[in-house]
């Protein structure tokens, strides 16, 4: 039986790469804590670090078994919670996944206020998770729905999903960039132009995929700074440091200092989707649901 404490205690170490400074942040002495560490290891029958004089390394297994130590701690704590939620009789509560386009577009925040003002007692915990993180919590049950990316895989028995919006991206520039009042913004005009990308945390290729679409489409861009979320993109295209494409939701009224240009020729959009488990435990998860679902502007919706 695998010991929790002991499990938080490797994470540390592994994340730290240093017993002391492990032993600090977990307010232990370094000896207890490296016994733990050797007893654990004993127990597995498994070497997770490499130790050297001057630090201490994840092994090959070690990197695998981090992985898994690090999901069973957040099940475990999303489980604590659960449970603390059943004790206190709130209808279990709702565990709610998300990415920040959920957020981004208003569609998690407009639903939590239907939410409250039909059950204000009702408590939500939330969780800022990527898709697969979101899948597996949905199967583990320790998520009741999911707001993603893409939707849930095809050969998945057990989850479901429908597209909740399609958030068409626009093309927002510095309105002293010479194009902001063209009647016309070609794919040539925009060739080799200063660009500010917005990351995408839950694709590895997501740069390699925007560059590729862009010369699709008939230009190169000059990639000059990745913004971590499309509202800081937007400040810094109204500083004068580059184009950037937003999503349409986020562009609420006129942003000083950015001008809004739609490009008819270059058609792609950021898509959320709802996912959940097929079989509902209580009712008030399929009430939120319905309530998610009728929330999101829906765009020619699938579900499956």
């Amino acid at each position: 039986m695998l010991d929790l404490r002991q499990l938080r205690y490797f994470v540390a170490v592994a994340e730290e790469e240093h017993v002391g400074r492990a032993a600090e942040r977990l307010h232990i002495s370094q000896s207890p804590l490296s016994r733990q560490i050797a007893q654990l290891e004993k127990n597995l029958g498994l070497t997770l670090f490499e130790r050297t004089q001057q630090r201490i390394r994840l092994t090959s297994d070690g990197r695998v078994f981090l992985s898994e130590a690090e999901a069973l701690l957040r099940h475990a704590a999303r489980l604590e919670n659960l449970g603390r939620r059943l004790g206190r009789g709130e209808e279990g509560g709702l565990c709610v996944g998300y990415v920040g386009d959920a957020m981004h577009t208003g569609l998690l925040p407009r639903a939590l206020r239907e939410l409250h003002d039909e059950r204000p007692g009702i408590h939500v915990a939330l969780y800022d998770l990527t898709a697969t993180q979101q899948f597996e919590g949905l199967r583990q049950r320790s998520l009741d729905i999911a707001l993603v990316p893409q939707a849930p895989p095809e050969a998945d028995p057990d989850l479901r999903g429908a597209l909740l919006l399609k958030d068409p991206l626009l093309l927002a520039m510095p309105s002293s960039h010479p194009l902001a009042d063209a009647p016309e913004v070609l794919p040539a005009d925009l060739d080799t132009q200063p660009w500010i990308v917005v990351e995408d945390s839950q694709d590895r290729a997501w740069r390699d995929d925007f560059v590729a679409a862009c010369a699709a489409a008939g230009f190169t861009p000059d990639i000059r700074l990745e913004a971590p979320d499309p509202l800081t993109a937007l400040g810094l295209v109204a500083s004068g440091l580059g184009m950037a494409f937003v999503q349409k939701s986020m562009l609420h009224g006129r942003t000083a200092g950015v001008t809004v240009r739609e490009l008819p020729w270059f058609q792609r959009s950021v898509r959320l989707w709802a996912a959940w488990h097929q079989i509902d435990l209580r009712p008030i998860v399929a009430s939120f649901r319905a309530t998610v679902l009728n929330t999101g502007n829906e765009e020619e919706p699938s579900s499956r």
